[in-house]
């Protein structure tokens, strides 16, 4: 089923009404199932939220990394 009209109306439209030159855009990463499940499971047990317990984590191998140069 096909909505779409053939044409639209937009000259009551108002060009960058929605535009924020400081919004911050976050991509979605995506992990493995047992990546997942693993990270998930500790931060429950932690009563951290999942995003937490991640960026701690990739915190800790930053600096891992920066240390080995």
């Amino acid at each position: 089923v096909n909505t779409m009209r053939k044409e639209y109306d937009f000259s009551d439209g108002e060009r960058g009404k929605f535009y924020n030159p400081d919004a911050v855009h976050y991509l979605p990463v995506y992990l493995d199932t047992e990546v997942f499940d693993y990270l998930a499971d500790k931060a429950q047990r932690r009563g951290k939220p999942l995003n937490d317990m991640v960026n701690e984590l990739l915190r800790k191998d930053i600096a891992l990394a920066e240390d080995l140069k």
